[in-house]
């Protein structure tokens, strides 16, 4: 996906705001705000610049312990909200676990170190690496998880959560949906990912245990409003 260095420079600023946006809500995203912003509104009219500029008006709207706790109750607790990009196509299987190798080998390729305990399939990360490293390898990886992605804006969409804004900035820089996209995200939404629930040691889980989430069934019930059969 080779792009235009001037639209090359737009999706970088795209993938570095809505990497800071999907981020826990803390004083220090409350202090970077106006550096946001300013970038964002430079963007050129579109999707993407709506979506952000509607959700940095959210932030300037809401008072920070009500922004935090609808962070942590949507997406650290609902299954089907989980902004990590590998557990929508593997589940909780030692599969994941090698993507999670993978990804973290890639980064390390690249000169890119996590933080310790972040995991290299949270989105923030991903979009991170997009931003700053290696703009077209980072969109190939966001296009790979086209279909958790879809699955993701829809959940979000579905509980009505501003969420939904910097997640459809993202998507507004993909290319769309393939048929394989379409059919993998029909049958996410129809069974959910795989479950096995071993072979993660080290890499951490958001499973239904690990998020203490057990009535929400996750992709699954997008079906009725989100999956085409």
């Amino acid at each position: 996906m080779r792009l235009r260095r001037r639209t090359t420079q737009q999706a970088r600023v795209v993938l570095q705001a809505a990497s800071l946006l999907l981020g826990y809500p803390d004083d220090r995203l409350l202090a970077d705000l106006p550096v946001i912003e300013a970038a964002v509104g430079e963007l050129p009219a579109g999707p993407a610049r709506d979506r952000l500029t509607a959700f940095l008006a959210h932030l300037r709207a809401t008072p920070l312990r009500e922004l935090q706790e609808h962070y942590v109750s949507v997406l650290d607790r609902r299954r089907r909200c989980s902004l990590y990009l590998t557990w929508w196509t593997d589940g909780e299987t030692r599969r994941r676990g090698l993507s999670l190798a993978r990804l973290k080998e890639l980064y390390r390729s690249h000169g890119r170190e996590l933080d310790p305990g972040e995991l290299p399939d949270f989105l923030p990360v991903v979009l991170e690496f997009g931003a700053t490293v290696d703009l077209e390898r980072g969109l190939e990886l966001l296009s790979g998880h086209r279909a958790g992605l879809e699955l993701l804006r829809l959940a979000l969409s579905d509980l009505g959560s501003p969420y939904a804004s910097p997640v459809e900035a993202v998507c507004s820089l993909l290319p769309g949906p393939s048929p394989a996209d379409e059919a993998q995200a029909r049958a996410l939404a129809r069974t959910g990912p795989p479950l096995e629930g071993v072979g993660l040691a080290g890499y951490g889980s958001t499973g239904a245990a690990a998020l203490g989430e057990t009535a929400d069934l996750g992709p699954t019930s997008l079906l009725p409003s989100g999956a085409r059969r």
